[in-house]
């Protein structure tokens, strides 16, 4: 039997949800086991914050000031490791919109093709998605709600399900 690679996975961690917001942390899982995370500095015009993400996530405004990178910087260290690639998220709409604003302010264009990874698997087994990915934190020893954990808990549950 041939093993299947696992698919290279992105999670975005954002500023809230809805009009206004934007990533505050990328992370990716690539299908060669390769791992990656920065947190994003907002640009000037990234205003919209919603405390109540960033209890989920715990990354404060502080943290972006000191220790994220500028979007630039991030575009292009993500078009560099991903280019070409077919890349999967479990949250399409937000991710796609959050990549279009980061790529946006870094004034270049996106050089991998974002993809929701309903499309990797039938509707019958959503469900056992889920329940693997809440089982890949302990199992990797993972911690939740940080963009590259939350990419690599969702590469494992994929892999588990492949």
């Amino acid at each position: 039997m041939a093993c299947i690679a696992p698919p290279c996975v992105i999670d975005i961690e954002a500023s809230g949800f809805g009009r206004g917001s934007y990533p505050v942390e990328v992370g990716y899982a690539h299908a060669d086991g390769r791992a990656w995370c920065t947190l994003v500095s907002p640009a000037a015009d990234w205003l919209h914050w919603d405390d109540s993400a960033e209890q989920v996530h715990g990354i404060s405004r502080a943290m972006l000031a000191s220790h994220g990178r500028p979007p630039a910087e991030v575009a292009r260290r993500l078009n560099e490791d991903l280019a070409g690639l077919t890349v999967y998220t479990d949250a399409w709409g937000h991710d796609y919109a959050w990549l279009a604003r980061l790529f946006d302010a870094a004034g270049t264009p996106q050089r991998f093709r974002l993809e929701a990874v309903s499309t990797l698997l039938d509707a019958s087994r959503m469900p056992d998605l889920d329940r693997l990915r809440q089982q890949a934190f302990p199992a990797l020893g993972i911690v939740r709600h940080r963009a590259s954990s939350d990419a690599r808990a969702l590469q494992w549950a994929l892999g588990q399900l492949r």
